[in-house]
């Protein structure tokens, strides 16, 4: 088993039994690569571990939001783009509080060292994200790739309940 599958399990293992939200693998269909509702975080079987551990994390860190604030809810729904330009510092800053809740979650399950590749690969996918907003194209993920992104500050992890919503399957997951 590489480093990321063993990481990977820590994670799940820890979305699962400490924060009560569950993890399903199975094939989801393009262009959708993972999904959440709330309670349930969806990951396509496809991925590799790197893409998979990332994932796991990210989609964690907006179940959190999800759980917490109605508004969170609201900014992760389905978008045709272009979307208005007003609303892309609001995305954005829910992006990254996703990821502080991921980095927390990470470190939580004694995932350490992986800080500047989590933010890395974080900024990344904000910077995807965004342009396909603006834009309304799908280009390569690593195309936005940068080394050195800025460093994400882990945020507390706030108890909450999982609920169940809607699935985003008519909505991009990115």
């Amino acid at each position: 088993m590489d480093a990321f599958a063993g990481y990977c399990a820590l994670v799940e293992h820890r979305i699962r039994n400490v924060h009560g939200i569950v993890v399903t693998t199975r094939d989801i269909p393009e262009p959708l690569i993972g999904d959440l509702d709330g309670a349930e975080i969806q990951i396509d079987c496809a991925l590799d571990s790197k893409q998979r551990l990332f994932l796991l994390a990210h989609l964690f860190g907006h179940s959190v939001q999800w759980n917490v604030s109605p508004r969170a809810v609201e900014l992760g729904r389905a978008r045709r783009p272009p979307i208005v330009e007003e609303l892309l510092p609001e995305i954005r800053d829910y992006e990254r509080e996703a990821a502080s809740y991921a980095l927390s979650l990470l470190h939580e399950a004694g995932v350490t060292g992986l800080d500047q590749w989590f933010s890395d690969y974080s900024a990344c996918d904000v910077a995807y994200l965004l342009d396909y907003y603006k834009t309304g194209d799908k280009r390569a993920f690593l195309d936005f790739w940068t080394d050195n992104a800025p460093a994400i500050a882990p945020k507390a992890i706030p108890e909450f309940t999982p609920v169940r919503r809607v699935f985003r399957r008519d909505g991009i997951v990115i």
